[in-house]
């Protein structure tokens, strides 16, 4: 297996950075998600689930800081004032950008069904330190790829819209990662352990740039796979990982 692509989130459900090199430390990837857009009135960390817009913006990294590019084409760095006033206006309600760390496990909402809007929405606290739905490190596989292509070839099956950390190319057809699980997995200078696959929601089915809305994406998953596709995964090892490194499990 080799690594094909290596990605971090530096805003929560914004768009996020292509990697050649990726820094994998004990609670996840470098960078990976370590800021979100507080709503004022509700007290929770926004989502593309909950804001589909949020998808159209894109944050990168000046040092520590995360740059924000907005659809309009402005461009704001870290947070403050300006940065708050900005994504309030694009968003039509009060907003703030904040840290992961030294705040309360931000809370947020899924929907019930993930193909209807309109369904009950649920909150769900995230872990501590990041804004990461559910466990450090997102791995997924070609292979997976290749297989939900095969069952909804109309869909395009960008890795984009799945939004994992690192892609693995494997050989075959199938959900191979699902075999992982309580395993180890070496992955140039890091080991990481899949702790369980993830359960899709209603972020596959988003439109963003490139990529159009698709529901049928979800309803694939959720017909043959219980909705399930890539695995979440704990850091065992630190380490470095880059573009075309092997990979092995153990």
């Amino acid at each position: 297996m080799d690594v094909v692509g290596l990605w971090r989130y530096p805003v929560k459900s914004l768009q996020g950075e292509a990697l050649l090199v990726a820094g994998v430390e004990d609670d996840g990837i470098l960078g990976d998600r370590q800021w979100g857009i507080h709503d004022e009135r509700t007290g929770r960390i926004l989502t593309a689930r909950r804001r589909p817009e949020l998808l159209a913006a894109s944050a990168s990294y000046d040092g520590d800081l995360p740059v924000i590019a907005l659809p309009d084409g402005s461009v704001t760095v870290g947070p403050g004032e300006r940065t708050d006033r900005l994504l309030s206006e694009w968003l039509g309600s009060p907003v703030s950008l904040v840290p992961a760390l030294g705040t309360e496990p931000g809370r947020a909402e899924f929907f019930a069904d993930a193909t209807d809007d309109t369904s009950e929405a649920i909150e769900w606290t995230m872990p501590d330190g990041r804004y990461v739905d559910a466990a450090p490190v997102l791995i997924l596989t070609t292979a997976s790829l290749r297989t939900g292509a095969g069952l909804h070839a109309d869909g395009v099956w960008d890795p984009r819209r799945f939004r994992p950390n690192i892609l693995l190319d494997v050989e075959g057809d199938g959900w191979i990662e699902d075999e992982w699980v309580e395993r180890s997995v070496e992955i140039g200078g890091a080991v990481v352990s899949p702790i369980e696959p993830c359960t899709r929601c209603t972020m596959v089915t988003r439109a963003q740039p490139g990529l159009d809305a698709d529901k049928e994406i979800f309803r694939t998953l959720a017909r043959h796979h219980q909705g399930k596709f890539g695995v979440w995964s704990s850091v065992v090892t630190t380490g470095a990982v880059s573009i075309g490194d092997r990979a092995a499990v153990t």
